[in-house]
């Protein structure tokens, strides 16, 4: 009889069969929610010149109240010259400060002449306001993104705003999800009294998409030998990773474990000191690629995916599956000799705190 392991130690197992994946160069459109996987520095100084933050005029600070406009400087168009004397240029918003011009004034702070501009009576401007002086975000060549970053709305502006076209990023596991069980049935269509529908492909599936894990393909396959094989040496010719549910306890009909290991499959640990989730299963094969053989039970399936599943892709792309606490606000039953998963009801209070109320269930 195979020994239990503990939690802990099935994760460590499964760390230390986990490596980086490999990275790959995707347009800046089909970037977003993937994971940098080289730095990203400044094109150039940002901003590249010193930048009108107001529409108004642009002056050179004195005594004078009076301007006489001489041009407009719109956004877009190289720098004009301000003439000396009592001058201004019109300025808009973004353009590029004017050569000569250290000063900005609001058009809310000005009253229109007839060929120029007056400042209201009560306004005093400071000389340099209202300029985005050149260089202040960033220099030439400062790291904006490092490698490890998921590429949200932000970053994205950053990539595009530097040039970036094409984003050298983590190149994503190739994932089978394989149902088994000749008791299993398409979601649609008819369900007769014994057989039920496929569901926890669906919710595996669900718990990797949601957090960025896309290349996901979904198969099945019956209660037999030969048919799981076949289906297994496909599956692995082709992805990553492979997660399976169903076929791994000791039924006549659990053909799972021993179709790996016809396969070649390296079973590093068979059945975990948990519940739910004790049957789990997990190997590599000679190339790195890790199979993941979950229960069939919809709750221990889901459990032990996002237990043990998602933190090894995410740390095949150099991310830390983060945890979430909560203060448990009921006594739950423990079993000695098992780690227990218990399914909770969450609240959030006032104060942002998340209280956990204990789901009695008579089963996984």
């Amino acid at each position: 009889m195979t020994a239990l392991i503990s939690v802990a130690q099935a994760q460590d197992f499964i760390t230390q069969h986990t490596r980086r994946s490999g990275t790959e160069s995707v347009p800046l459109a089909q970037a977003c929610g993937r994971v940098l996987a080289a730095s990203i520095r400044a094109e150039r100084d940002q901003p590249p010149y010193d930048r009108v933050m107001m529409d108004g005029i642009a002056i050179r600070a004195g005594h004078a109240r009076s301007f006489q406009q001489t041009g407009t400087q719109q956004a877009g168009m190289p720098a004009l010259k301000l003439e000396y004397g009592d001058t201004c240029l019109a300025a808009m918003t973004g353009a590029v400060l004017p050569e000569g011009a250290d000063t900005v004034i609001p058009i809310e702070r000005l009253v229109p002449m007839e060929t120029g501009y007056t400042l209201q009576d009560d306004y005093t401007p400071e000389p340099g306001q209202f300029i985005h002086r050149r260089g202040t975000d960033c220099h030439a060549g400062d790291i904006l993104l490092e490698p490890g970053s998921r590429l949200n709305a932000p970053a994205l502006a950053v990539l595009a705003a530097n040039g970036v076209s094409q984003v050298e990023v983590m190149a994503l596991p190739r994932v089978a999800i394989i149902s088994t069980g000749d008791e299993l049935v398409p979601v649609s269509g008819p369900v007769r009294d014994w057989e039920i529908r496929r569901s926890n492909e669906q919710a595996i599936a669900g718990a990797l998409t949601s957090r960025g894990l896309t290349q996901c393909n979904i198969f099945w396959v019956g209660d037999d030998m030969d048919a799981t094989v076949a289906l297994l040496e496909r599956a692995l010719a082709t992805h990553d990773v492979l997660v399976l549910s169903g076929g791994v306890s000791m039924g006549a009909f659990d053909h799972v474990p021993a179709a790996l290991a016809r396969l070649g499959v390296e079973r590093v640990f068979h059945k975990i000191a948990q519940r739910p989730g004790k049957p789990m299963w997990f190997g590599t094969d000679s190339h790195g690629r890790r199979v993941f053989a979950l229960p069939g039970n919809p709750v221990s399936a889901l459990t032990c995916c996002v237990r043990y599943v998602v933190p090894s892709l995410l740390a095949s792309l150099g991310l830390e599956s983060a945890p979430r606490t909560a203060m448990l606000d009921a006594p739950a039953d423990r079993i000695a000799t098992l780690a227990r998963f218990v399914p909770v009801r969450l609240q959030h209070d006032a104060l942002g705190v998340t209280h956990a109320t204990p789901v009695p269930v008579p089963t996984s």
